[in-house]
């Protein structure tokens, strides 16, 4: 929690030390109400007593009263300000380290864990401070302020005030061991009862055809209720507490009144008015001290569990960024275009076997290479590797005959068009869509979209679309077919002009008059550009300059179509399973 707490900014802190004098100020007239109510009783006992003086001593103490109040305000004001801004500052902090990390790093996390860590964890820590900073500071400082003023008043009250104050930390602390593990199982919960939320409305689809609606409501209901059934394990422990302080201050009223009655029976006449005042002091005082222990008790009951969600934040703000960035921003080169692998292996930071071993090959402008293998044999992996979703464990990846990683992530990916194999739409119209990756420098022209949406074969169907290039796209273009979305997908990369397209099994979706057309209409608008083709059918690829085949992460076979059919038997036996040996003759 400190950890978190230090991150707090220059300016917030000096709030909280405006905060913190304002506090004491509003103790301070707290503290100084039962003077002023002992004076009045004093006053009140003694004969020849004046009505201003007591009048006198009321106003001051209805002037206390509204100073503490104006500093409440004040401080309640300031409080918030620090809180929200605090988690504002939180939230952006863990939303710039996700976008900075390796996919690999954020696969640690889950999807559904990164969420509640940006909200309901940052909620739990913003209602700590909210009203943690009020109570954390005015508590401690009542407290022993409290105890300065009565410590030397009478041993026996102050022993009973001390004898509660023990039974109330005692209280305390018991439920901060009970509760504390626990809270950490309801955050992990929360991130169960996400996921599985977000796994019902990502697949709906799926669950409404194959019936299974029973099945994932019990699937809900699980961890439901073992969220429910936490949460009231906690609360139940927690609701003791209250009880116990109640308990603890009417008792200890009881057991001062009781004491003093026995002191002013046994004292002089001149001592009984002094003691009946100490005796009305004490008690005020006293309470002072027990709602001090239970504004500090509603701390306890918020501190647990945000410790547990300062953890989880800390965990994703810790989280070694492993994709560093470079220093080249710029073309340092003649080249362009060109990508080349040398002697490139490549495994997962926890994993023992290597994905990719030992590939190389080269690629230059306008080229167009293919990489085609059996489901698991490492092409989308090897193609991650040129805009660094990942970083090689060995070898060299180079651009414009630069190693990648000596380049800054964001000159890298300006100069890629990258095209992945899920098709990605956004909440936003056709036009801002496709216009994605211009990062609203306004550099893609609506000359521009249009052109790339007509490349990538989308013309027909944006324009049959009720508001045409202005339609909304629900999030995940849940309104489009996979074919349009994969087309969609293409013209943001054609949008963008880069010198290298990355197409991962991007043309999936397509039938195969589409795919032929715009494969034709690529070529063409494209013919500057390298292309890096990830692909399952023989048809989309055995035009590529160079076809390189990988079977269980090995480049089996590089070479043109016609010459992998003769001297790759891997290819050939893909080749056969989606064309006849007479249409591959005639390939030939």
């Amino acid at each position: 929690m400190l950890k978190l707490l230090k991150k707090i900014e220059k300016k917030e802190i000096f709030i909280i030390i405006i905060c913190f004098l304002l506090i004491i100020g509003q103790v301070w007239l707290e503290l100084k109400m039962p003077d002023y109510m002992s004076e009045i009783t004093v006053l009140v006992q003694t004969e020849g007593s004046q009505m201003s003086e007591i009048i006198k001593n009321g106003l001051y103490m209805l002037s206390c009263a509204l100073g503490s109040l104006i500093s409440a305000v004040i401080v309640g004001y300031l409080v918030s300000n620090v809180s929200a801004t605090f988690s504002m500052q939180l939230r952006k902090r863990i939303f710039d380290k996700v976008q900075s990390i390796s996919i690999h790093e954020i696969k640690q996390f889950s999807t559904s864990s990164l969420i509640t860590r940006t909200t309901n964890d940052i909620t739990q820590i913003q209602m700590l401070v909210a009203m943690g900073m009020q109570l954390m500071i005015k508590a401690p400082i009542t407290a022993i302020w409290a105890v300065t003023k009565i410590l030397n008043k009478n041993w026996q009250w102050s022993t009973i005030t001390g004898v509660g104050v023990l039974v109330l930390l005692g209280v305390i602390s018991a439920l901060t061991l009970i509760v504390m593990p626990r809270f950490k199982i309801v955050q992990k919960l929360i991130d169960k009862i996400n996921g599985v939320t977000r796994e019902n409305l990502t697949g709906i689809r799926v669950v409404r055809a194959f019936n299974a609606e029973e099945y994932q409501q019990n699937k809900f209901e699980e961890v439901n209720n073992k969220l429910t059934n936490m949460q009231l394990f906690n609360q139940k422990a927690f609701a003791v507490l209250s009880p116990v302080m109640y308990l603890v201050m009417y008792f200890l009223t009881l057991a001062i009144y009781f004491v003093g009655a026995y002191l002013i029976k046994d004292a002089m006449m001149t001592e009984k008015i002094r003691l009946f005042g100490d005796m009305v002091v004490f008690s005020s005082y006293s309470m002072q001290v027990i709602m001090s222990f239970l504004m500090l008790a509603m701390i306890f009951m918020m501190l647990p569990r945000a410790q547990v969600s300062a953890e989880r934040i800390n965990e994703v703000l810790d989280e070694e960024i492993t994709v560093r960035d470079g220093k080249i921003n710029e073309h340092k080169t003649k080249e362009r275009g060109t990508v080349e692998f040398k002697n490139v292996s490549f495994k997962y930071p926890d994993a023992d076997e290597y994905l990719l071993e030992n590939i190389s090959f080269k690629v230059n402008q306008g080229e167009t290479v293919a990489f085609i293998g059996s489901t698991g044999s490492g092409k989308s992996t090897l193609i991650n590797l040129v805009p660094r979703f990942y970083d090689v464990t060995e070898g060299e990846v180079l651009v414009d005959g630069v190693n990648v990683k000596e380049y800054t992530q964001e000159f890298l990916h300006n100069i890629i068009g990258y095209i992945p194999q899920k098709a990605v739409m956004f909440n936003a119209s056709v036009t801002e869509n496709v216009s994605y990756g211009d990062n609203g420098k306004g550099k893609i022209t609506e000359e521009k979209i249009k052109k790339a949406i007509e490349v990538a074969q989308g013309k027909e169907f944006v324009e049959k679309l009720e508001n045409q290039y202005n339609t909304q796209i629900a999030q995940g273009g849940t309104n489009l077919s996979g074919g349009q979305k994969q087309r969609l997908s293409i013209a943001r990369a054609i949008a963008r002009d880069p010198e290298i397209y990355i197409f991962d099994d991007s043309f999936s979706a397509l039938d195969y008059k589409t795919d032929s057309e715009l494969r034709k209409e690529l070529k063409k608008y494209t013919n500057h550009a390298t292309n890096l083709i990830v692909a399952q059918r023989i048809g989309t690829i055995m035009n590529a300059d160079k076809i390189v085949v990988l079977d269980d992460g090995i480049c089996v076979g590089q070479g043109t179509h016609k010459e992998l059919l003769q001297n790759c038997e891997v290819y050939k036996q893909i080749a056969l399973s989606q064309l006849s040996q007479k249409e591959l003759e005639n390939e030939k």
